[in-house]
């Protein structure tokens, strides 16, 4: 009869457990100086190898020549606990055993001896799932065993586990296995089953199991086929896979806002026979991958599924801003998780793709905040801006007061424009003035005086800072935050100082960075027309210093107009 390879291959002694040596080496110690525990909780995700290292604790315990820690696998007790013949060693699944009444029952038979080995072991599986009343009678036992009693308790929901239950066990880890070793124990398989495993087939099936040996060997044997080679492609089409050059295509394609070129594609792999679900979960890994590039370009390289080569990550990076791939990210996630509940999932796909790729048809938070700091990185960049210039421009009148006159384009034909043309005064517009013997004559009209704003006065204090914070958006993310926020920053120019009053000594020494005062330093010498240093001081910025010249108002300017004029008349 045929038996899977993740129960065929399943190891035999610590030292074939892949990827949990900082657990194997602990129990082997363990084994060999008889410093064993009464009670053991292995934690870790699924396929792990936690039930795994349990049995081989279980034989390893009981051996009668053990071997550096290792079960011989040959002695009786060995034998007979692995084939089941031997009852002192007991494997209970608490997902259907999770009642007061199951508990109690193995607590009154654990106070036997064994009768065939020297410790009785009860390995007890998913743990978790045991009730409170049950975890509260397992719990006298545990703190009071008996000498010959052993429990070894497994869980992938350690915080489900009362910490009443953790802190009389001594816990164990399991660690995702990396995909380097996944692929290595894969060939090794693959070898000894006389299947040919390509290198990229191996690769490829390390990155889908998730870091679970067990998926790894499902997977494998799902794809086995005796008469040809197991390679990427293979794979692909064994798992209902797009393929990293679909996915990279689809996502392109997103980029470019080509939604009929999205939705052809889909429409391809579906009808390939690509699993739909399968699809969105491979768009989602691609997107993860590019959000991680995009925030973290140095550290965050060991995080990267590295499916993709470094030029199609480098293009489809440029195509997509930070909040943009964020939007993306959890569209697509709300889209798989309503999969399992939907009645027609090519139509669900098919939405999400097209919201994909027309933003403007997303109405989340998410999708606007990517809208607005698309347009925010386009006004900090520079936008061009068109204006309609006139191809003649219109002859302006000499006298025209502080009268708005519409002006509408005159045929070459119809002589004078009105404003050239001769017209009596109007009545509240005498003519030339006849002076009176004795009158003295009218003073000439008082010029309003001219006021000259220097550079720095015209751009200082409220008017400079928001266009510096603007202009080095991009540069310092992290600290962007923090100078964006009046209540934490606010800027102040004065006699080539620009000084940045902050609340607290965190917020100092966040924007007290020799870059970025240097960064504001450039910036504002280029406002103000000469060199600037920057400050920092802590404490309330004092209010705006304004010349008083500075504090005049336009009324004053068209009076001072209307002087100079008599057929002017202005009430104040």
């Amino acid at each position: 009869m045929y038996q899977a390879l993740y129960r065929k291959w399943r190891p035999r002694t610590f030292d074939d457990v892949v990827g949990q040596g900082h657990i194997t080496e602990t129990l082997k110690r363990q084994v060999a100086a008889g410093r064993l525990s009464h009670a053991y909780l292995f934690t870790g995700t699924r396929g792990t190898g936690k039930t795994t290292c349990a049995k081989i604790l279980a034989r390893a315990v009981n051996c009668e020549h053990p071997v550096n820690g290792n079960p011989c696998n040959q002695c009786p007790s060995c034998l007979g606990i692995e084939n089941g013949s031997i009852l002192d060693v007991l494997e209970l699944d608490a997902a259907s055993n999770n009642g007061v009444d199951q508990v109690r029952a193995l607590r009154d038979e654990a106070v036997y001896t064994p009768a065939a080995v020297r410790k009785r072991v009860y390995i007890v599986d998913e743990v978790h799932m045991l009730s409170s009343a049950a975890f509260n009678a397992l719990l006298k036992i545990l703190e009071e065993p008996p000498e010959h009693l052993m429990f070894i308790l497994a869980t992938t929901e350690l915080h489900k586990v009362p910490a009443t239950i953790k802190s009389r066990c001594q816990q164990f880890s399991f660690k995702r296995i990396l995909p380097g070793d996944i692929a290595a124990r894969l060939a090794y398989v693959a070898r000894e089953e006389g299947l040919e495993l390509r290198g990229e087939g191996a690769a490829l099936l390390a990155r889908l199991a998730d870091g679970g040996l067990r998926d790894a060997l499902s997977l494998l044997d799902q794809c086995a086929v005796a008469d040809r080679p197991i390679g990427e492609q293979e794979v692909l089409d064994a798992l209902g896979l797009a393929g990293n050059l679909e996915t990279a295509g689809l996502m392109e394609q997103i980029g470019n806002g080509d939604t009929a070129g999205a939705l052809e594609t889909l429409g391809r792999l579906y009808g390939a026979g690509k699993e739909i679900g399968s699809l969105l979960n491979e768009l989602a890994a691609l997107v993860r991958d590019l959000l991680i590039r995009k925030t973290a370009p140095k550290g965050g390289a060991p995080l990267l599924t590295g499916g993709y080569d470094e030029n199609t990550m480098r293009k489809l990076s440029n195509l997509f801003q930070t909040a943009r791939l964020a939007q993306i990210l959890g569209l697509l996630q709300s889209t798989i998780a309503e999969l399992p509940r939907s009645g027609n999932r090519r139509t669900d796909a098919e939405l999400c793709l097209i919201r994909l790729c027309e933003p403007s048809l997303d109405e989340s938070m998410s999708a606007l905040n990517a809208r607005l700091s698309r347009v925010e990185e386009l006004l900090a960049g520079g936008v061009p801006a068109a204006c309609a210039v006139p191809a003649t421009p219109q002859k302006r009148p000499q006298n025209s007061g502080t009268r708005r006159e519409t002006r509408q384009a005159v045929p070459a034909d119809a002589g004078n424009p009105p404003w050239e043309e001769e017209r009596p005064p109007l009545p509240e517009e005498p003519g030339e003035r006849v002076l009176l013997s004795g009158e003295p004559p009218a003073k000439p009209a008082e010029q309003p005086e001219k006021i000259n704003y220097s550079q720095e006065q015209a751009v200082s204090g409220e008017t400079l800072w928001p266009g510096l914070v603007t202009g080095i958006r991009g540069k310092f993310p992290a600290e962007y935050p923090f100078l964006s926020n009046p209540a934490s920053v606010q800027g102040r120019i004065e006699d080539g100082v620009l000084t940045l009053w902050v609340i607290d000594e965190f917020i100092k020494d966040m924007v007290g960075k020799a870059s970025i005062l240097e960064e504001l330093a450039r910036l504002a010498s280029t406002q103000v027309g000469k060199p600037v240093r920057c400050a920092v001081k802590v404490g309330k910025a004092p209010a705006e210093q304004v010349d008083a010249r500075q504090k005049h108002d336009n009324l004053d300017d068209l009076l001072a107009l209307g002087r100079q004029f008599d057929n002017i008349i202005i009430e104040e």
